[in-house]
């Protein structure tokens, strides 16, 4: 008669044999992951190895669309010009300007796009100001003046057309600092609902040769792109001072800047639905080529603002104030005489200041008074003459 095994014996070798599976299950566990980075490693290997065998190809600009399904092409780098033919659909999506990829044949493959400087992005709002002109006070003649230049061509192009009427290029205000004047080109860009583009001058002024003007140049395409839109160029006595020769690479650059802003204004290219507006505090330092018409067609002085201008700013910033009856603005606004809006501005910010300090449930009276005593300085010496 056969001998049974022992059940401990049955028992350790099924367990030797439970190990030895979980051993070949973790080894296959492995040999998978490994074959899986070798696939995509050796998929990679493939994509860099069928990148190095495409032909390269060539950045060229739309110059002009030509009869026939026929295209002028400026080839970059060597200006190199020629003609080609695309398809119906692809004629259908070029138009003058923008760039395209070429193959060795000098056949349009696709269409590349403008790449503009990060800089120049940063200056693009991706929304309109959300100022309106409600929130500006007095000015009536001034922001009269500026809808018919900026916004009447924006958004009653018809009425010009009818009347054969070309609308004024571009408009400068200057005046003494905090009168308003990003303010209502703020409110213009609003009620006009266009891209509004922002830049400081001195955003253009940069070190090295030629990279101001590049700056310029993609500003204005950036304009285009994003047309209809509004260039506002503040502080624009940064770039646009009276030329001199002082024979430094420095001023020489900022030359340079200035003359390619000049050919961008002038006019050679259609700039469309491209409104420009700039604003200074020194327009007796600008070159007299930038203040000729056709460049800045209108100038508008931004005044310090009178008794009637006055109250009105101070409604507008008194409004969301909780104010005592004590409060009188007549008063406020008799003490406030030769102040910008600004100062006017900062007045209700100090009174409100000050009653939050003494931890009032309103703003009385004495409140702005202080306030003006703390924010107007002795300005008797102050030649204001400068700004206008």
């Amino acid at each position: 008669m056969q001998e049974s095994i022992p059940e401990n014996i049955i028992n350790e070798n099924e367990l030797k044999f439970q190990l030895r599976l979980q051993e070949l299950e973790a080894h296959a566990l492995e040999v998978k992951v490994r074959f899986e980075e070798v696939l995509r490693e050796n998929n990679q290997l493939r994509k860099e190895i069928s990148q190095l065998k495409k032909i390269p190809l060539f950045v060229a600009v739309v110059v002009d669309i030509l009869e026939n399904g026929e295209v002028y092409l400026r080839q970059m780098g060597n200006n190199q010009e020629y003609i080609t033919s695309v398809s119906e659909e692809m004629q259908l999506l070029l138009k003058p300007g923008i760039k395209v990829a070429v193959n060795n044949a000098l056949s349009v493959v696709r269409i590349v796009g403008n790449i503009f400087d990060s800089r120049v992005r940063i200056m693009e709002l991706e929304e309109s100001p959300d100022v309106t002109f409600e929130q500006v006070g007095g000015l009536e003649d001034q922001v009269e003046e500026v809808r018919e230049s900026v916004e009447y061509p924006l958004t009653k192009p018809y009425i010009f057309e009818r009347l054969g009427v070309e609308p004024p290029k571009g408009i400068l205000l200057y005046g003494a600092p905090g009168t308003g004047k990003t303010l209502v080109a703020k409110a213009v860009a609003h009620e006009a609902k266009a891209t509004f583009i922002r830049m400081s001058g001195s955003e253009l002024v940069h070190k090295y040769i030629g990279e101001g003007a590049q700056l310029v140049r993609e500003l204005f395409l950036l304009a285009r792109e994003k047309a209809p839109s509004i260039v506002f160029i503040d502080e624009i006595d940064a770039i646009g001072s009276t030329r001199t020769n002082d024979g430094t690479s420095g001023s020489a650059e900022v030359q340079r800047t200035l003359m390619q802003l000049l050919a961008e204004m002038d006019g050679f290219d259609n700039r469309g639905e491209i409104r420009i507006m700039a604003a200074t505090n020194r327009v007796d330092m600008l070159d007299p080529a930038l203040l000729r018409p056709g460049r800045f067609d209108r100038i508008i002085e931004i005044p310090l603002p009178d008794e009637r201008s006055r109250i009105a700013i101070l409604k507008i910033h008194t409004k969301k104030l909780h104010l005592d009856k004590s409060v009188n603005l007549t008063d406020i606004v008799e003490l406030t005489e030769g102040t910008t809006g600004a100062e006017i501005q900062a007045i209700c910010r100090e009174a409100g200041m000050i009653a939050v300090r003494r931890e009032a449930k309103k703003i009385e009276q004495v409140d702005f008074l202080e306030a003006t005593g703390k924010v107007i300085a002795d300005d008797s010496d102050l030649d204001l003459s400068m700004y206008r």
